[in-house]
């Protein structure tokens, strides 16, 4: 239901001139009754209102005449309301005056009533005033003041009470248009807010770029869900933002939010990090441990870099996946826990499947929701932005001017391919602030060399300029797929998108140039072995290294 703001009505110029000539022409009161019935522009301790109609002067000013009034008034603007009209003139309550009524409705949703109080439309008979009089006596209130102002009352001819309800039903129809416009006003303000809201940030998060809104309404629809999301992306993209933004914005804000990087332990480290340990489980075990599962119990557990994770580990995890249960190293106890389950990896897990590195039903299991977080080299709308935020935090925390980048500073930034993403730039602003000093405006010279340089280093050094082209085309190709592959972290499917070609055409690539990772560690291993075996180092064993 829409609500009126009946306060702000008294200030519309429009409808205040409506009332004026309502009053002065035909010596009539405008009230504005809700759906309720409640008067809503007449205060009783408003001892300074001029009324113009003057039946309304001698009753209302009386609490027993107020009542008598008002309380018609309700009845009138019920009787009204179920008759379903868009106006009505109905007898007043004293029987010798009438009232014309005026809906106020909005698509069909009814809002309240203009109420014209009131007029006389033909001579009043001595009966009728006489009932009148003695109703309004019986009220305790004068007879006499009652016969003096229905004789100031004049009587409308035809033309004039036709005039006289079109005038009551602009000042409904004014009411309407202004209490549209403001709610126009207010949706289209507060859809700028949302817009705002989502397309700049979202939690910590800032991108206005089209991945990011697409990511920002993936997490919407996702936030409320208790299912397992996996976050996919480059180291520096900000995962574990997302993580955090999923969970203080969904039912379970209030509890923990836990975080743990399975790279940063090994297997029997890992276990009792998760799941804890008892007193005397092992060497070092000197007291009883609550795993970080239980530690997250109602809130959410965020398992950074499980691509890491051990085949064993994934085991016991997709456990507590499945089921909320947990064994603690040492203990035969089982312990149930409620845990919202986050992951996320910067490796390729569906290949690590493939490869069988990783367990598949655990894949599908985390694998729930699914979201990617798109690079900073993809959303280079982005930048200025990021620039900003990381520039005004960094100014602040440093107690210095807020600067700013030249043009072919700015370029510069734009023309690098962020490999280490976020967490880059944003070291790199905090670099620039650093060794600009007092400059306010911050040179391309200043930037760090690998930026300056990065259309001179994306340049094949050393390519043949002689022999065969197909020889030279190989090794170039040998070279970028090398290269590729190890600044995505061997991550075919993205480098294959980076070339333009397929993944199936990329792994056959891989296969000819003997780029494939699990032969470059076997080689690797071999060499190791037989440098072991004979005393010597690999290069002295006759064995060419592995690029």
């Amino acid at each position: 239901m829409s609500i009126i703001n009946w306060e702000e009505l008294k200030h519309i110029h429009v409808i205040r001139k409506l009332e004026t000539i309502l009053g002065q022409w035909f010596h009539t009161e405008i009230f504005f009754l809700d759906e309720k019935g409640h008067v809503r522009n007449y205060d009783p301790l408003d001892r300074q209102r001029e009324f113009r109609n003057p039946i309304c002067a001698n009753l209302l000013p009386k609490d027993k005449g107020r009542e008598f009034l008002l309380s018609a008034m309700a009845t009138a603007s019920e009787k009204f309301f179920q008759s379903g009209q868009g106006h009505l003139s109905m007898t007043g309550p004293t029987g010798c005056d009438q009232m014309v009524l005026s809906r106020i409705a909005i698509d069909n949703d009814y809002l309240g009533t203009v109420l014209a109080y009131s007029y006389i439309d033909k001579p009043i008979s001595a009966e009728v005033k006489q009932s009148a009089r003695l109703q309004i006596e019986a009220l305790g209130l004068e007879g006499d003041l009652f016969d003096s102002a229905l004789a100031r009352m004049r009587i409308l001819s035809e033309g004039e009470r036709k005039y006289f309800f079109e005038l009551v039903d602009l000042v409904a129809q004014e009411i309407v248009t202004f209490h549209t416009e403001i709610s126009k006003r207010e949706e289209r303000i507060n859809a700028l807010n949302s817009e705002l809201g989502s397309r700049y940030s979202y939690g910590s998060m800032i991108g206005k770029s089209k991945p990011m809104q697409d990511l920002y309404s993936l997490l919407d629809k996702v936030k409320n869900s208790e299912s397992t999301v996996l976050v996919q992306g480059e180291n520096g993209t900000g995962k574990e933002l997302i993580a955090k933004a999923i969970h203080y914005n969904s039912p379970r804000k209030d509890a923990q939010f836990v975080t743990v990087n399975c790279s940063a332990f090994n297997e029997n480290l890992l276990d009792s990090e998760l799941f804890g340990h008892m007193k005397g489980s092992f060497t070092g075990a000197i007291r009883d441990k609550k795993g970080l599962f239980e530690a997250a119990d109602k809130g959410t557990l965020f398992l950074d870099e499980i691509g890491d994770m051990s085949p064993t580990m994934q085991v016991k995890l997709l456990r507590v996946l499945q089921d909320g249960s947990l064994t603690p190293v040492g203990s035969t106890d089982v312990k149930k826990v409620d845990v919202r389950v986050v992951a996320a990896t910067n490796r390729d897990l569906k290949e690590m499947v493939e490869e069988g590195t990783f367990r598949e039903d655990l894949y599908y299991r985390i694998n729930v929701i699914n979201l990617v977080v798109p690079p900073l080299r993809e959303r280079k709308e982005d930048i200025p932005l990021l620039i900003d935020h990381f520039m005004a935090r960094g100014c602040k925390e440093k107690s210095v001017a807020i600067k700013s980048f030249a043009k072919r500073t700015m370029e510069k930034v734009f023309d690098y391919a962020w490999p280490g993403n976020i967490r880059e730039l944003e070291n790199e602003i905090e670099r620039l602030i650093v060794l600009s000093g007092e400059e306010v405006r911050i040179n391309a010279e200043l930037l760090s060399q690998r930026i300056r340089d990065f259309g001179e280093q994306n340049k094949v050094q050393g390519v043949r300029v002689a022999g065969k082209l197909k020889d030279a085309l190989e090794e170039l190709e040998k070279t970028m797929i090398r290269e590729g592959l190890r600044r995505t972290n061997w991550n075919k499917s993205r480098l294959a998108k980076e070339l333009g070609i397929s993944r199936a055409g990329l792994i056959m690539k891989v296969d000819k140039y003997g780029l494939d990772k699990r032969k470059i560690a076997r080689q690797a291993a071999a060499l190791t072995s037989g440098s072991m075996d004979t005393g010597k180092k690999p290069s002295e064993s006759g064995e060419s290294e592995v690029a």
